[in-house]
């Protein structure tokens, strides 16, 4: 038990109108009666002691990822990291390194076709280089680390322009962290980054940028299998490619891009000749200017849109799109697919929460309210988090999906402190506010923690009739079950396969029968 949970199995045991001198006597009773063998005391201090170094290792490699991820594009070339290895004690380890490359291709297949290395795939790599040492691993990753470290060399103004830009590339993680599921928060960071970054470190281009998603082509199967659907641009782009459709029977590289996985790059549009420009208004002899296109992709390394900008707007000479420049756009196309799919997963966990609301309404009667939180981070230091009011559900089972945000915040809402004690320790808490009974119940990710939380009030009655009570407990295991499912999709230790934003539609609908598909397993095992 950590400390929250700790404290909440006492409240739990005692009561809510237990006297002072009774609480102090259990306290007295604990200390004097909780005994721990010497062999418990190691086991846990040894618990500790590997949860501590763990953590501490964690923070150095992520340190070392991104001193040399100096761009940063969010991924490291294997192939130079392990050029690089291979000169580490004078080229004494090589057969080390080999078998621990093995091992890492075999843990990411993706990585022997695409060749770069995530922040977690690095961590792994090193952990397994160091594992095939002789003598003690952390001494082995320590040894590792300075020598990576020392073989760099980077300038002060370098160092500058990576901390500005790893910044704006947070900033893009956390719209996605407090929008509530919604992409337009995401939009306008990643938009934000690229014009921030063309002002202050690439000659203060004026730059246009867009996004566009792979979707099924439904609407003209005869023009290819599928198409780009342009979701989000610039504001002086809007009026000629927001909700553009680029078809493959059309000009354009960005096709290829998406086929290749690898940026494409056209210095001078004017000499290209395979170029759609949308915004036919502009002259023909006013369409000069570079132009890039990067290919979307997910933790498994499948694309499943592209990012592009042009310099069209600026006619300056030297709009060239520099190699700090294109490096700094695919770690942006990197943070935006994490915000995309953070979105994504939010997105589905509600439509199962939906459908798991659906199915509790007329079986337990009893329940006059189910609010559904979700739990952001703080805006500020002084707080660590907040909840997001997202679903309603009435005693009628009619529900409101709150768009605009409502948030919570521990410290202006002391009536309902217990939903914040229920996140702390992810534990399930009863109590009563104001002769109301509420149950809190944590909605938790696959380390444990919660991410959400279902604040479920059953009125003046203390407890639900047993019936009710047992098919709301059925109810929250296989929301927990649904939930743990659609987080472990998106894990990168798995073979690509191809993918469209057509099966991000196709996952919403999946998400909502998600429920039903686990209740019925579950029932199957029953019998």
């Amino acid at each position: 038990l950590n400390l929250p949970q700790f404290v909440q199995l006492m409240e739990t045991f005692v009561g809510e109108d237990i006297s002072l001198p009774t609480v102090k006597r259990l306290i007295a009773f604990i200390k004097e009666e909780y005994k721990q063998t010497e062999e418990e005391k190691t086991e846990q201090l040894e618990k500790v002691h590997l949860i501590s170094r763990l953590a501490q290792r964690k923070l150095l490699l992520e340190a070392l990822f991104e001193t040399w991820d100096n761009n940063p594009s969010g991924f490291l070339d294997l192939e130079e990291v392990d050029a690089v290895l291979s000169t580490f004690k004078e080229g004494m380890e090589k057969e080390a390194l080999r078998k621990a490359k093995k091992h890492l291709c075999s843990r990411y297949p993706q990585l022997s076709r695409v060749g770069k290395l995530s922040p977690k795939a690095f961590q792994t790599f090193l952990e397994l280089v160091a594992s095939e040492f002789t003598g003690d691993e952390d001494e082995a990753i320590d040894n590792l680390v300075e020598f990576l470290t020392t073989s760099l060399e980077r300038s002060h103004m370098k160092c500058l322009q990576s901390l500005t830009r790893r910044k704006w590339l947070h900033d893009i993680q956390q719209a996605a962290e407090t929008s509530g599921a919604s992409m337009e928060p995401v939009y306008k960071a990643v938009f934000k980054a690229l014009s921030q970054d063309a002002e202050a470190h690439g000659d203060n281009k004026k730059i246009s940028a867009y996004i566009a998603l792979l979707e099924e082509n439904q609407l003209s199967p005869e023009r290819g299998q599928i198409l780009l659907r342009y979701v989000a641009c610039t504001t002086d782009d809007a009026p000629y490619v927001l909700n553009q459709i680029l078809y493959r029977d059309m000009k354009g590289v960005s096709f290829a891009a998406v086929e290749e996985g690898k940026p494409i790059h056209v210095p001078r549009v004017q000499l290209h000749g395979n170029i759609h420009f949308w915004n036919t208004d502009r002259p023909v002899e006013e369409r000069r200017g570079s132009f890039l296109v990067l290919p979307l992709h997910d933790a498994r390394w499948r694309v499943f849109g592209i990012l592009g900008l042009d310099t069209l707007r600026d006619q300056c000479e030297k709009t060239i799109f520099l190699t700090h420049e294109i490096s700094f756009y695919q770690g942006v196309s990197e943070a935006f697919s994490k915000a995309y799919h953070h979105v994504c997963r939010l997105e589905n966990v509600l439509q199962m929460t939906v459908t798991a609301l659906d199915w509790l309404h007329p079986r337990a009667p009893s329940i006059h309210t189910v609010i559904t939180y979700l739990v952001e981070p703080g805006k500020d230091k002084t707080c660590d988090y907040a909840l997001r009011k997202v679903i309603t559900t009435d005693k009628t089972g009619q529900k409101e999906i709150h768009s605009s945000p409502v948030l919570l915040l521990r410290k202006e809402n002391l009536l309902r402190v217990y939903l914040f004690k229920c996140i702390d320790s992810s534990e399930v808490i009863r109590t009563s506010v104001c002769g109301e009974y509420h149950i809190a119940v944590p909605l938790r990710d696959l380390s444990g923690q919660a991410l959400g939380i279902f604040d479920i009030s059953i009125g003046h009655h203390q407890k639900l009739p047993p019936h009710e009570h047992k098919d709301l407990q059925k109810m929250l295991k296989m929301a927990q079950a649904a939930c743990s499912e659609i987080l472990k999709m998106s894990l990168e230790e798995t073979e690509p396969t191809c993918v469209l934003e057509a099966e991000h539609v196709a996952n919403l609908r999946h998400a909502g029968i998600l429920f039903h598909r686990l209740m019925l397993q579950d029932l199957r095992q029953c019998v």
